[in-house]
């Protein structure tokens, strides 16, 4: 039998999972909503995927925001944040690149590379504007699928300027743009060209930005975010086919690296996962804890800032 693994990125807005074999190469992926939901996001993603016949699962390897709690679920061999995730998953499809932008849901991220090698990088603050959400949001105030916003924004010549450093003035500015006749095409563009200003003005502050560059993350997909990159910095951007994939591919090939002599199943469909709030009355602290239930057992105890219950 031939070993797989398997990679699961789960982020604020979606949640992906690839199945790669030793050669890194992709045997099935899945892309959908979490919905607030990771465990059942990541217990749907399981029954999408499937292993090839002639493999064994071998490793399991958790990135994203929900990558802890995940991991804990899946009994995971391997649980990295997203920074590394990411920077593995893309040079061993692009060694040479210098420069990763990634624009998710809720979060947006800059990583430099030199050889192969972390050197610097830098995430958004709390605000989300710029990011998928955001241009979600201003998709239904316009009435567009925010699938075709990159096409609508490539029939602009003349791109609005709004003021997108902050959401709430964005939506002002959008809205008080609209109601004086301004065409959605050039509204859109505006929305997709102020998205590339944000980040650079905000995430990539004080950050060099060299070539090769390659754009990952949902908004990666927007075609009209593409070219106002590409304008702004002067250079190709590179945008791979599974670009949404590549925390999920970095995690699965850790998740190769650290193999044990464990065989991994998929199937969670008898397993019940749980978790319940709670506020310690120990101390002054008064910590909000959260429990964790496997089949009605309390496996963990997270939150505490004593460690009373964190395991030996």
């Amino acid at each position: 039998m031939k070993s797989c693994y398997l990679g699961v990125d789960i982020g604020s807005i979606s949640t992906k999972g690839v199945i790669i074999d030793s050669q890194n190469k992709i045997l099935d992926s899945c892309y959908l909503y979490t919905e607030g939901d990771p465990i059942g996001a990541v217990k749907r993603l399981l029954n999408k995927l499937k292993i090839p016949k002639q493999y064994i699962l071998k490793g399991i390897g958790t990135t994203g925001s929900a990558r802890k709690l995940i991991g804990l679920m899946l009994d995971a061999n391997v649980i990295k944040n997203e920074i590394t995730a990411h920077a593995i998953g893309t040079t061993s499809i692009y060694p040479n690149v210098r420069t990763i932008l990634e624009i998710g849901g809720q979060d947006s991220k800059v990583i430099l590379l030199r050889e192969g090698i972390i050197v610097d990088y830098a995430m958004n603050t709390l605000c989300a504007a710029g990011t998928g959400s955001f241009l979600s949001s201003q998709a239904k105030r316009l009435g567009v699928d925010v699938e075709e916003f990159g096409k609508i924004a490539l029939k602009s010549n003349n791109p609005v300027k709004l003021a997108a450093r902050c959401t709430v003035f964005a939506e002002s500015d959008l809205v008080h743009k609209v109601q004086i006749g301004y065409e959605k095409e050039d509204i859109i563009a505006g929305l997709c060209r102020s998205v590339v200003f944000n980040y650079l003005n905000n995430v990539c502050k004080g950050k060099k930005l060299e070539s090769p560059i390659i754009f990952q993350g949902g908004v990666s997909k927007n075609v009209g975010v593409i070219k106002y990159f590409e304008e702004t910095l002067g250079t190709k951007i590179l945008v791979d086919p599974n670009s949404h994939l590549m925390g999920a591919l970095g995690v699965a090939i850790l998740a190769k690296k650290n193999e044990t002599d464990k065989v991994y199943k998929l199937n969670l469909k008898d397993i019940k996962f749980i978790t319940k709030g709670s506020e310690c009355s120990g101390c002054s602290n008064n910590c909000e804890l959260l429990k964790i239930y496997k089949n009605d057992e309390l496996i963990d105890i997270w939150g505490s800032r004593c460690g009373k219950f964190a395991k030996q």
